[in-house]
């Protein structure tokens, strides 16, 4: 058995998820029916993703990892499957990866960016990625409540399903920024961390744009942040303004590359 790795971008929006699920369209379900005429006597092909998308949240630098009982160069790996899959999921590099490679296991941090059109008219071509906000955003205050988010804190009251089973609800997030360009409508929220619990970016967003908007005061974060309980404040972001935009393997202690290396070497991260 061989060992690949690609880095897959979709479009969420007509998917339950990245999780295959009975009945329901799934990212996973879908590569993996693209692999079946290239796997040797049609044999299932388990795909193993870097962590799991929810139901219409899309994504630019997904890494998955899968075993096939046959060599193929990464270059025809990559355009046989583009050949099979649909128009909303594409394979942007395949190749061969060590055996003891695993695209949950071995990475060391994921960066999330959420964004949001905010204006009266919504922008009918960007509906699908982007969440309209109408009322104008102080940006400034949600740059100062995301400071709060930055560093290693018990994350319970940010995760939307505190009940779920996991080992420990803290988390370590490197940055959050809040990117705006003059004269633009277009707002995008940036975190990334080594790891994040279920929709805890979500509502992270969900809680700077009620500080933009004036619901919530930018201190709030960390009032919040030190309850460690979920409550109504804390409001998830609509699913289809956020993008995993990029996963990255090497030292937990450096953040991910630069834009102009969106879809790096699958390595160690340069340090930044």
């Amino acid at each position: 058995m061989a060992r690949y790795r690609i880095l897959v971008a979709y479009d969420g929006t007509d998917f339950s998820g990245w999780q295959r699920q009975a009945d329901r369209r799934s990212v996973q379900q879908t590569i993996e029916e693209a692999l079946l005429p290239l796997s040797p006597g049609g044999a299932p092909v388990d795909v193993n993703g870097s962590g799991r998308t929810d139901a219409g949240v899309h994504a630019r630098g997904q890494v998955a990892h899968f075993d096939l009982a046959r060599e193929i160069a990464g270059p025809s790996l990559r355009r046989a499957l583009n050949d099979r899959l649909p128009e909303d999921v594409r394979v942007l590099r395949a190749e061969p990866a060590p055996p003891d490679f695993d695209a949950r296991r071995s990475a060391h941090g994921k960066e999330y960016r959420y964004r949001v059109w905010n204006a009266e008219v919504a922008d009918p071509v960007l509906r699908r990625f982007r969440l309209r906000v109408s009322r104008a955003l102080d940006l400034a205050a949600m740059r100062r409540a995301a400071a709060s988010f930055v560093g290693e804190h018990d994350f319970a009251a940010f995760t939307a399903n505190p009940q779920r089973p996991v080992e420990s609800t803290v988390r370590r997030v490197f940055s959050v920024e809040v990117a705006a360009e003059d004269d633009s409508p277009e707002v995008e929220i940036r975190v990334s961390g080594e790891g994040f619990l279920y929709k805890m970016v979500r509502s992270m967003a969900g809680f700077l744009l009620a500080v933009g908007t004036g619901k919530e005061r930018p201190e709030a974060v960390a009032e919040v942040l030190a309850s460690r309980v979920r409550t109504a404040r804390v409001e998830s972001a609509p699913a289809h303004g956020l993008i995993l935009w990029r996963v990255w393997y090497g030292d937990a202690r450096v953040l991910p590359p630069s834009d102009r290396d969106l879809f790096p070497p699958f390595g160690p991260s340069p340090a930044r």
